[in-house]
């Protein structure tokens, strides 16, 4: 099943990325953010609204262990590169948990790494076993297909953005707000803060953004905002349904307001 918006520029597809993304035209991808499992779900705890929580968000996001977990970051990670444009950008989120081997992963396919942010979150959840420090920051890579590759770098944007600054790469923004969760809740949900500034600064108007584990569409919102198109795969229908809800309801306000 998919949903297609060609008004409004955007493509919803609901299955395995690595399948659906045979689907897609090669090399048609200026840029692409990806948000894969972080296989943290062990059983643990943490804190949420204040109440002790299972970290468990399902099977998708279980461990399989360090081998089985390469071959298959490396498997999405090659569908992605056959779409992404030789000129292209890739963003990847991720923890300690599969940051490292998604960025061997990488360095094997020749990739050159732009920049390693450091996302900050100024209100983490506190660490309950209080046996360690409080895990608060989460790594995103950008990366190009090679060194000499040239890429999107809208340097003067990002220096507005803050303050009349060189912006450095090191982010503080607070983890998502309810504000943005109102249509609907994923367990790892990105704030739009974050997605603004991977989004602005490596792509312009009309570019085409992907993401193959788009959730509850984040990423979509974040580039119809800024009047790029989208193409999101997940393999769950009640979050592409989320991500659908939360594009239309922008759209019509963004409609209403005559902008």
């Amino acid at each position: 099943m998919e949903y297609i918006k060609k008004d409004n520029n955007y493509k919803l597809l609901l299955g395995d990325c690595i399948k659906e993304l045979k689907k897609i035209q090669s090399k048609s991808v200026d840029m692409i953010f990806a948000d894969p499992p972080y296989k943290l779900s062990n059983d643990g705890i943490t804190c949420k609204s204040g109440k002790m929580a299972s970290v468990n968000k399902g099977s998708w996001d279980k461990s399989l262990g360090p081998e089985l977990d390469y071959k298959f970051n490396m498997k999405w990670l090659k569908a992605c590169d056959r779409v992404l444009k030789d000129d292209g950008t890739i963003w990847i989120s991720g923890t300690y948990h599969i940051i490292h081997l998604i960025a061997f992963a990488l360095q094997k396919m020749d990739y050159y790494i732009i920049n390693e942010i450091t996302w900050v979150k100024p209100n983490a959840a506190p660490n309950m076993g209080c046996r360690c420090f409080t895990a608060s920051q989460e790594t995103v890579l950008w990366l190009k297909k090679t060194k000499k590759a040239k890429h999107i770098f809208n340097y003067e944007q990002m220096k507005e953005m803050n303050g009349g600054k060189q912006m450095r790469s090191v982010w503080e923004i607070p983890t998502t707000p309810k504000k943005e969760k109102k249509n609907g809740y994923h367990p790892t949900q990105k704030p739009e803060a974050l997605l603004q500034r991977c989004i602005r600064s490596s792509t312009n108007e009309r570019n085409v953004i992907l993401d193959p584990f788009c959730g509850s569409g984040t990423t979509g919102v974040i580039a119809i905002k800024n009047k790029r198109k989208f193409i999101g795969i997940d393999i769950n229908q009640e979050y592409l349904d989320l991500s659908k809800k939360r594009f239309d309801l922008y759209l019509q306000e963004d409609k209403s307001s005559g902008e």
